[in-house]
């Protein structure tokens, strides 16, 4: 498939170096059963910058966006500050998968699953 270029802010570069750097222990435990194609195959980057946000997971043969949401998600402000940059990230046929942190620390066997049946459903869309 090939690659659809997303534009991203370059002033972001080093923001995503950072973060990535500071990984939550929930974006660490998901990072390391996803990296390196561990997942079908599938090649994700980690904070990476697409638009003008900097997302947790990106693997564009999937074109999917996976968020690891902490505490803060929960208030009103930021809820809706995901609720629009999901929008302009949907623009771009991008999917938005988003897990609490609290269920990549507990519940990795969901995640997981939960990630795999869309793989499951990319591949049949893809190929059906």
């Amino acid at each position: 498939m090939p690659r659809k270029i997303i534009p991203y802010n370059p002033n972001l570069k080093e923001l995503a170096r950072k973060l990535r750097n500071d990984s939550t222990l929930g974006e660490v435990l998901l990072w390391n059963e996803i990296k390196s194609k561990k997942l079908n195959g599938y090649d994700f980057q980690r904070q990476r910058p697409l638009l003008n946000y900097i997302a947790d997971f990106y693997c564009y043969e999937l074109a999917l966006v996976i968020e690891i949401d902490g505490m803060y998600h929960h208030n009103s402000e930021q809820y809706g500050l995901d609720v629009s940059r999901e929008k302009e990230l949907e623009e771009y046929n991008l999917t938005i998968i988003r897990f609490s942190e609290q269920e990549v620390r507990k519940d990795m066997v969901n995640v997981l699953r939960t990630l795999k049946r869309y793989i499951l459903e990319f591949e049949e869309r893809l190929n059906g």
